[in-house]
């Protein structure tokens, strides 16, 4: 059942929780993560990034996991990630996409406004939430470009807000994309940018982030995590573990990393919701 992301922030801000958001990039994993949804009975956000869409095409992505979404009782939606070229945004907003991110993070922070604006007006017109970053996580989509983080400033995000009319904020307070050990949030950054920030304020590259610092980043407002990083080893290690053995066959050993990536969304998802 699709539903609109404005729904599920009001939701997830009346009960201190926070919606997961977990990437895709074919049938296999769009089914893992649905079927996560129906089992612990949780919203959630299916996302894909510009590198999934190259991959698998637009329209046949969007059709997958719209699909499936449509034929799920439980409530959830499909959003571009780290979306930088407002072409490809105006494409998924066609196509059917009502959540975006733009992620101009890497551009001047003036032009990050300007351009996050333009965004903004343009996927507004569809009914369309839009995401947009202020500081640098570590790491660029998918942990691939080793970009060195810049946490985010709370006066800077404040006034990025206000400016630019985003619906939610990814920050940066120590969370990297790509899982490495270590990682380490700055709740205290988080609650002065959660005193300055009225709108939903997003966690990106948690994949590595402890149990208890996701738990205190709840606490603290973050009402939107993503989850990729995981869930590509998830799916990665079981081909490995089961693609030589000469008794199964293509479905059978895709069947089982389609499993292993459920069990990822669901601990998530219990995690996120605070269901023991």
């Amino acid at each position: 059942m699709f539903i609109s992301l404005r729904e599920l922030y009001k939701k997830a801000e009346s009960s201190n929780l926070a919606v997961g958001a977990f990437n895709t990039n074919n049938l296999e994993i769009t089914q893992a993560i649905v079927a996560a949804a129906g089992k612990t009975n949780c919203p959630l956000i299916i996302q894909t990034t510009p590198s999934a869409i190259k991959y698998a095409g637009l329209r046949e992505l969007f059709d997958i996991v719209k699909d499936l979404i449509d034929e799920s009782p439980i409530p959830m939606l499909i959003h571009l990630d780290h979306g930088k070229e407002i072409d490809l945004i105006a494409k998924c907003l066609e196509v059917g996409y009502r959540s975006v991110m733009f992620d101009g993070s890497d551009l001047l922070y003036e032009n990050n406004v300007s351009e996050t604006k333009k965004v903004v007006e343009l996927a507004h017109k569809f009914g369309a939430t839009v995401e947009a970053e202020v500081g640098v996580v570590g790491r660029g989509e998918e942990g691939r470009e080793m970009i060195i983080a810049k946490y985010s400033d709370p006066d800077q995000a404040a006034d990025f807000a206000k400016l630019t009319g985003v619906d939610s904020l990814a920050i940066s307070i120590g969370n990297t994309h790509g899982a490495p050990e270590g990682e380490k949030l700055d709740i205290e950054l988080l609650k002065k940018i959660r005193e300055k920030v009225s709108i939903p304020l997003v966690l990106h590259g948690a994949s590595g982030v402890s149990r208890s610092d996701v738990l205190a980043a709840i606490k603290n407002g973050i009402r939107k995590i993503n989850i990729d990083t995981q869930i590509r080893h998830a799916f990665k290690e079981s081909l490995e573990k089961n693609v030589d053995d000469p008794e199964k066959d293509v479905r059978d050993f895709l069947g089982q990393a389609k499993n292993d990536v459920g069990l990822v969304v669901e601990k998530y998802l219990k995690l996120f919701n605070n269901i023991e």
